[in-house]
């Protein structure tokens, strides 16, 4: 299997108690060896200044309108990948590179 930064996967996400997990789309953005940092992928209609809705949801393998959380990093061992659904389409790579720059610093 070969991730791509810019692909989106179903992944297979532990609850944060660690009791049980669920399968989510999720944005890879980078990858660290054996690890990928994800953003949060959700049908949720934006609530911050880091949520992007996707223009090309459809393009990109989704099924519904979608929002990445660049707010709600994960990072997760390439293995809890499940499948690759598709990857971004240039113009909201291109959006959500601006809003990382702008919006998505350290807060200390």
């Amino acid at each position: 299997m070969t991730v791509t930064p810019g692909e989106l996967w179903v992944a297979d996400i532990t609850f944060t108690n660690g009791i049980g997990s669920k399968k989510r789309p999720v944005l890879v953005l980078w990858i660290d060896a054996a690890d990928v940092v994800v953003a949060a992928v959700t049908s949720a209609a934006p609530r911050s200044a880091t949520d992007v809705a996707l223009q090309d949801w459809a393009e990109a393998g989704l099924r519904v309108s979608s929002t990445v959380r660049l707010g709600r990093l994960d990072c997760l061992e390439q293995s809890l990948l499940l499948h690759r659904l598709g990857a971004l389409t240039h113009p909201d790579a291109a959006q959500l590179k601006a809003i990382w720059d702008h919006s998505v610093k350290p807060q200390f």
